[in-house]
């Protein structure tokens, strides 16, 4: 019995794998060139409530403060863009830009008065949109998902409160509610649990080949014996 096509299934290609690490290739080389010309792109951060401090919006997701910064926000990213690419592919690259996009503002609305930088507002949106989408769904595989995320960073809702000192706690919830927020709203083009033929209105358990292989009681029918008369003269 086969199953019914859906217009999207999960599937593997170069891109899983080849935009997350070309994504935290470039976090690694800003912070690289910082570090061998002497800059210091930090004021290219969110400043909230600053019309300068706008443009962190598309640059802040690059720029870290030391290389222990820049470490902790690397695997997440590589993980959880891996995931979204591979299992919401339709709509990944808009998932991922408003991240980008309300993430940073969001931080601008609400954040401290202080150069907002770091790549974790987005990792925050990640994760709860994976999470969330995956509970939603009603799919095996992507409630499978959102369990290994929980597993992996369910520790970072703490980073959503205002527990540490020099801390972007405001760019956390600003991430972790952007990607919840997402996973409410983005319901097309999400693959939908496979249903089998017997699964569906129109199937006539009557017309199942296979089950015609059995009697009321569910005793295996034996096939007719062929005839030997019929096939000895085919024979000669």
């Amino acid at each position: 019995m086969g199953k019914e096509t859906h217009h999207h299934s999960f599937q593997f290609n170069n891109r899983v794998i080849i935009y997350p690490i070309l994504f935290v290739l470039l976090m690694w080389l800003v912070f690289w060139f910082e570090l061998r010309f002497g800059f210091n792109f930090t004021k290219y951060g969110v400043l909230p409530r600053e019309l300068s401090g706008l443009r962190g919006i598309l640059f802040s997701p690059f720029i870290h403060s030391n290389l222990s910064h820049l470490w902790h926000n690397s695997i997440p990213t590589l993980v959880l863009l891996a995931g979204l690419i591979y299992f919401y592919q339709p709509v990944a690259l808009k998932v991922f830009l408003f991240l980008i996009i309300f993430s940073g503002l969001g931080t601008w609305i609400v954040g401290r008065e202080a150069y907002h930088i770091g790549q974790s507002g987005i990792v925050y949106g990640l994760a709860s949109f994976l999470f969330f989408k995956g509970l939603w769904s009603k799919n095996f595989r992507l409630t499978a998902f959102s369990l290994i995320v929980v597993f992996l960073y369910g520790s970072l809702i703490w980073g959503t409160l205002p527990l540490q000192d020099g801390m972007s706690w405001e760019g956390h919830l600003s991430g972790f509610l952007t990607g919840a927020i997402l996973a409410l709203l983005l319901r097309n083009k999400i693959a939908k649990v496979p249903k089998y033929t017997w699964e569906t209105e129109s199937y006539n358990s009557d017309n199942d080949p296979f089950l015609q292989q059995f009697d009321e009681n569910g005793n295996f029918i034996d096939p007719p014996a062929p005839d030997t008369e019929e096939e000895n003269f085919k024979e000669d």
